[in-house]
């Protein structure tokens, strides 16, 4: 495989081989607790009935592609349940494979509908791996190339440790953001911006996110200009927040398209966008997705979503996520951890060099590793890499979450020690 792709853990790989509930099993036979949910895309779990039962239903019928040249009712039964939770009037959905292929079709309406090819991205944002998506992607590790199909203008990160917003809070950095914005728009855009794109919570890039109201706030200048809002809630969505079921709501919006990926799936290809249907329909020319929303992958998502709604899965992403941010508040005397944020089961933990707002990877890979050691996986990421993310499934337990907290406790005052006699 491309030397581009990386492994967790180098030579030491982990590969996952059953699971269940929380818990996965690696080869060897070692359990580990699963904060990290397959890069937050497992987000009922592992070996939940009603979504093994719905999938091997429609396996049994013999079916699994038909392609959207025929009618499946899977895909048309999951569209409207997406298009009534959008809350967008007059909804149309269009599935794909991934989160990726969600945003590329989210630009290629939004640049149709308003026949302009530059877009609004914001700094530190991760939005894919394709050719537009990449080049709307404000994070360098993320950028492989430096060509593009459109004009990107960007817009700052809320990021509150460094850049252009550190030590805002509130009212101040939404205030500062909104200025940045009719700054940009008035000296480096040709006029016509298509629309802006932008993760309520910044995923990849450390779940950094600026204060609620700030999507909000944007959208009234933009509409000023009929500027079309996309919100990327490939992470945020399905009630991982909490507070919420889309991310975005906790800004006081709708925006004009929504896409989503991921946790939809809970492990199955699954992505796609909603919005308005003027919107969706400016498509000059006939397109589908060849494996976009096919009978086995919407039948998992029909799963899921019933099985999120039934079951107050964000409910419980709040409750359980409250167990976790509070115990982890305290941590912030150690002072290699700068940073403890986020909201519901999507936590990010921002290690530094003690004294300093220095990003300490190393450190950060520390607290990784040894979380692996004591039997629980979480992830990484942020743009210099010293960002622990944690994202569970949202079935994630009280009990688990104090298992959990208790890992994460022992592996930053262990990495803090060895920190401080280093």
């Amino acid at each position: 495989m491309p030397a581009w792709m990386p492994v967790y853990y180098g030579e030491d790989a982990l590969e996952i081989v059953s699971g269940s509930g929380r818990h996965v099993t690696d080869a060897e036979g070692r359990t580990y607790l699963d904060f990290f949910g397959g890069v937050l895309t497992t987000m009922v779990g592992y070996d939940i009935a009603e979504i093994s039962d719905a999938v091997r239903a429609q396996i049994d019928t013999g079916v699994a592609h038909t392609s959207t040249l025929y009618l499946i009712r899977q895909q048309v039964e999951l569209a409207e349940k997406i298009a009534r939770l959008s809350g967008i009037p007059d909804a149309r959905v269009f599935f794909t494979n991934s989160g990726t292929e969600a945003n590329e079709s989210a630009l290629l309406f939004a640049t149709n509908a308003r026949r302009s090819n530059q877009i609004l991205a914001v700094k530190n944002g991760y939005h894919g791996r394709t050719f537009a998506t990449m080049a709307v992607t404000g994070h360098r590790s993320w950028s492989s190339s430096s060509l593009s199909p459109l004009t990107v203008h960007w817009l700052a990160s809320a990021d509150r440790l460094r850049g252009r917003m550190a030590g805002m809070s509130g009212d101040d950095l939404v205030e500062a953001a909104v200025d940045d914005l009719r700054e940009v728009l008035a000296t480096v855009s040709a006029g016509d911006v298509a629309g802006m794109i932008a993760e309520p919570v910044q995923g990849v890039g450390g779940f950094v996110s600026g204060p609620d109201g700030l999507l909000g706030a944007y959208r009234k200048v933009l509409a000023e200009h009929g500027i079309l809002l996309i919100a990327d809630e490939v992470q945020t969505g399905w009630g991982r927040t909490g507070d919420h079921f889309w991310g975005h709501q906790a800004h006081g919006v709708t925006p004009d398209l929504i896409t989503f990926a991921k946790g939809i799936g809970n492990g199955f290809a699954l992505g796609g966008v909603v919005g308005r249907a003027e919107i969706m329909n400016a498509v000059p020319a006939i397109s589908f997705s060849t494996f976009g929303g096919n009978p086995v992958s919407a039948a998992a998502g029909n799963a899921v979503l019933d099985y999120v709604l039934s079951h107050d899965l964000q409910g419980n992403a709040k409750r359980v996520g409250s167990i976790l941010l509070n115990g982890l508040q305290p941590l912030l005397g150690y002072g290699i951890l700068a940073d403890v944020r986020g909201r519901g089961l999507m936590i990010g933990l921002e290690f530094v060099r003690t004294g300093t707002t220095e990003p300490d990877p190393a450190v950060t890979a520390r607290v990784f590793d040894l979380c692996r050691a004591n039997g629980l996986l979480v992830g990484k990421g942020g743009l210099y890499g010293n960002v622990i993310r944690i994202g569970p499934p949202l079935t994630l337990t009280e009990d688990e979450a104090r298992t959990g907290l208790a890992v994460l406790t022992e592996a930053i005052a262990t990495a803090d020690a060895e920190s401080r006699v280093g």
